[in-house]
């Protein structure tokens, strides 16, 4: 894909455009097709057996029309090896897919841009680590206690470690036990128009129309001994995750832009259409023996598909009218206020129609209104400096999840935004700082409890329950931004983020059914703390890029070195459990520009790297089987190298 721009909406401004949204939103603008024939081709290869490849061609105007076409490739082999022979490792991915877009303009007041797309993405997980055994201090069960209990693991107890299981607390290139795994397959289509016309200086409709199917099949194996179901003489073991989603979703958007002598604004009409349905099962793929110092592979004949088998649909249509204006006075022209609204409709409903192989009637039927406000005022302090505060609301659409118990609904969740901000550029423009301050309430925060269930059958059931927090979610962070540009081929930046957040407990609707299953019930509500995920307290990033001239021709040496830290963060939002903190560094240095020939074709050769120094931390952590074996977790990528190079023609 050819990018042109990557704007970020921040924060609820993104919900007056496209679906609901509360976190925001990232609109990429891809270049347009420029009717003249020209391209750029690139080629790389890596250590991991990486390759890649990319190619963009824009054709010559034909009839009115211009034309461009994208393809990519990139692979990479396992970065951690599968021991079992024939079976694909963990962190693996092939990924192709493809792009054309034509653009029309048959008068000099419309432009119609059309493109379709596909791409295929298969891939494996990251493997799953036994990080420790027997964290809760609990007494080791013997064999003989296990066969004495009717071969399960006596209460109170953690499983004995087989023999071949290994706790490895860093980073491993190679698995301790070899399962069955092949490679989840992705894919993707997708069409789009965007219609432009002006009718007068002033204004312009738009309409966008967009299909897009997507087709997933997973196969993740990526678990082994590590995770439960834990050892037990002669039993299965190893969790494959086989899954297959497929959705397909139509919107079309109508917009009117304009403009005043003292006003900007846009209205909109949104509509969305979408179909998705699922299935999984999750059998086991291996087998110990009587004392744990071997295992055989399961014969996949043999595998209990209907016993662990899950089946779902589910229909959404959100229907939206929005607006939003800027007012600029006249006689005050540094001031900027802006005002707009967003009133959106949901209606979902779904059915769970197969649970553990049984046929099921599940439903869920949920019909939500929302109103949405902003409002934004900015000045403009001097031509360097712009000042801003805003107020905004968002909201996030409520459902069901496929891995529910019985398929239990939870409702939306919404927000309220509190931000000021200041976007400066000093010293004649060397010299860019952003700085932001937000404080957001949240309220019934949708957060997930998940749960692995032990069946009859030896397999482990999967579910994930989502509720509503009660009470409200204190958000509150910081941004600051710096970019220097010292000299015209120095520049350095650095950005920082603070985020605290304090959510109120959840009830555990799943541990409230697992409880009224016992003997004797047990009905008395759980409430638990719960967590905000993948969002560090701290997160410093910083950017070196230094270029200068080689040779008369105008070709340059180009060094781009950045920085990333962030501070652990929750990985699970029921889990009380952090990841560890990460400090990766990428670079890149590149010969870029160099002349081939007369006719203007330019050559860039490059040298990166991605986490130069092969720095490792866990940056997903779960104590989930801690009482029965150990924490899990997942490791980040090694270090990853190659050289690229590109030519512009």
């Amino acid at each position: 894909m050819d990018v042109q721009r990557i704007e970020v909406l921040k924060g609820p401004q993104g919900t007056l455009f496209g679906r609901n949204t509360e976190g925001g939103a990232v609109n990429i603008v891809t270049r347009a097709p420029t009717g003249e024939f020209g391209g750029r081709a690139s080629a790389g290869m890596g250590n991991f057996g990486a390759y890649s490849g990319q190619i963009r061609i824009d054709l010559p105007e034909v009839a009115g029309f211009a034309f461009k076409i994208d393809a990519g490739l990139q692979h990479q082999d396992a970065t951690t090896k599968n021991p079992l022979e024939g079976q694909v490792g963990w962190n693996y991915f092939h990924r192709y897919g493809g792009r054309i877009a034509a653009r029309w303009e048959p008068t000099n007041t419309i432009t119609a841009d059309f493109s379709a797309d596909l791409g295929r993405d298969q891939n494996t997980a990251f493997l799953s680590q036994l990080i420790n055994y027997n964290p809760t201090n609990r007494p080791i069960a013997t064999l003989a206690q296990i066969v004495a209990n009717s071969n399960r693991l006596p209460s109170g107890f953690v499983a004995p470690l087989p023999s071949l299981l290994k706790v490895q607390p860093d980073r491993v290139s190679t698995a301790d036990i070899g399962v069955p795994q092949q490679p989840s397959v992705g894919k993707t289509f997708g069409v789009v128009s965007n219609i432009k016309w002006r009718p007068f200086d002033g204004i312009e409709i738009r309409s966008i129309t967009a299909w897009r199917t997507v087709s997933d099949r997973q196969f993740d194996n990526s678990g082994g001994a590590n995770r439960t179901p834990t050892f037990l003489p002669n039993a299965t073991f190893s969790r494959y995750s086989l899954a297959t989603l497929d959705q397909r979703q139509f919107s079309q958007e109508i917009q009117a832009v304009g403009n005043t002598d003292t006003v900007d604004y846009v209205l909109g009409l949104y509509y969305f259409n979408e179909r998705a349905n699922d299935t999984a099962r999750t059998p086991n793929t291996n087998r110990w023996n009587a004392d744990g110092t071997a295992f055989s592979i399961v014969d996949p004949a043999t595998y209990p598909l209907a016993v662990t088998a899950r089946a779902s649909i589910a229909f959404a249509k959100s229907y939206a009218i929005y607006g939003q204006a800027t007012y600029t006075p006249e006689q005050l022209e540094s001031l900027h206020v802006t005002v707009g609204g967003r009133i959106t409709r949901d209606d979902k409903n779904g059915q769970l129609f197969t649970v553990n192989g049984a046929s099921t009637n599940f439903t869920f039927d949920q019909r939500n209104t929302r109103i949405d406000p902003l409002v934004t005022v900015a000045w403009d302090a001097s031509d360097a400096v712009n000042l801003y505060a805003k107020y905004a609301t968002g909201y996030r659409a409520g459902g069901a999840s496929s891995r529910s118990l019985n398929y239990r609904a939870f409702g939306p969740e919404s927000v309220k935004s509190y931000e000021i901000g200041a976007k400066t550029e000093l010293f004649d423009r060397l010299v860019r700082l952003n700085l932001a301050g937000y404080i957001m309430d949240r309220t019934d925060s949708q957060v997930d409890f998940n749960f692995f269930i032990p069946q009859t059958n030896g397999t482990v059931r999967n579910t994930l329950e989502t509720v509503n927090a009660e009470g409200v979610t204190k958000i509150k962070g910081i941004e600051a931004d710096l970019t220097v540009r010292p000299t015209d081929s120095l520049s350095f930046g650095v950005s920082y983020a603070y985020t605290d957040v304090k959510i109120p407990p959840a009830r555990n609707t799943v541990q409230e059914q697992l409880n009224a299953s016992l003997t004797p019930a047990v009905t008395t509500p759980v409430f638990q703390d719960v967590y905000v995920v993948y969002t560090p307290k701290h997160a410093v990033s910083g950017s070196i890029d230094f270029e200068t001239p080689v040779g008369g021709a105008g070709a340059a040496a180009k060094l781009h070195l950045d920085a990333n830290y962030s501070s652990p963060s929750f990985t699970f939002d029921n889990e009380n459990v952090k990841n560890e903190k990460a400090f990766l560094m990428n670079g890149r240095l590149s010969l870029a520009d160099i002349p081939m020939s007369g006719n203007g074709q330019l050559l860039t050769v490059a040298l990166w790297a991605r986490n130069m120094f092969n720095e490792s931390h866990i940056y997903r952590r779960s104590n989930a089987n801690g009482p029965v074996l150990g924490d899990y977790a997942n490791f980040n990528a090694p270090r990853t190298i190659g050289v690229e190079a590109t030519v512009n023609f």
